[in-house]
């Protein structure tokens, strides 16, 4: 039987990951939050402070889930989690459809509604939200977050750290760069470089 999963994260995107990791019939032990975080989230009790990630380590819990909606953050403590030796765990909604061939991380979150189709390859830490598309052969850097209901055609490259905002959607064979933001409702059907912002449709660079 798996050890326990300890959620690094105490906030609404944790209660989500809580109830994705317990419809796949894992027992999440506690939350390890900020030191201003409520003492419980879901019922779950919350420890204050990520020294406990270490307390917990020495205790023999090797299994944890890095749940923070800032991919900045999330890859962050993603890194320091690893580097205390514990193994990163995914959430997959039951609602969900995986195709056998599509490759994930680590860490990687899949809400109820989302689709990730064949050869689309997902890296650690990313969040693929609610009712959110990944057609065949895309590539989803480390920590990017794919807002709901967000939509990519085949054969995208999306850059580390990058967000995709609610509903938006990119035609085939784009190239988002890291560390991007692109706006709810934008349709993107150019490339997209590092380190901008972009909305509109057609999506438009803001600025840097």
């Amino acid at each position: 039987m798996n050890q326990p999963v300890i959620i690094v994260g105490a906030g609404g995107h944790a209660k989500v990951c809580i109830e994705l990791l317990q419809a796949m019939g894992e027992t999440v032990l506690c939350c390890v939050g900020a030191s201003d975080s409520a003492p419980t989230c879901l019922g779950l009790p919350v420890l204050q402070g990520d020294h406990h990630l270490a307390r917990l380590r020495d205790e023999g819990h090797t299994r944890a889930f890095v749940a923070l909606g800032p991919n900045r953050l999330r890859a962050r403590l993603g890194w320091q989690v690893r580097e205390l030796g514990y193994e990163l765990v995914n959430a997959i909604s039951p609602a969900a459809v995986v195709s056998p061939s599509a490759r994930l991380g680590a860490g990687v979150a899949v809400m109820a509604g989302a689709v990730i189709n064949a050869e689309a390859s997902i890296g650690d830490l990313a969040i693929i939200n609610t009712g959110a598309s990944v057609d065949h052969d895309c590539s989803i850097g480390e920590a990017v977050h794919l807002a709901p209901q967000c939509a990519l055609a085949g054969n995208i490259t999306v850059g580390a750290g990058t967000f995709l905002g609610v509903g938006c959607k990119v035609i085939p064979g784009i190239e988002i760069g890291a560390h991007a933001t692109v706006g709810a409702g934008a349709v993107v059907i150019g490339q997209i470089p590092p380190d901008v912002t972009a909305v509109g449709v057609p999506a438009r660079v803001l600025h840097k």
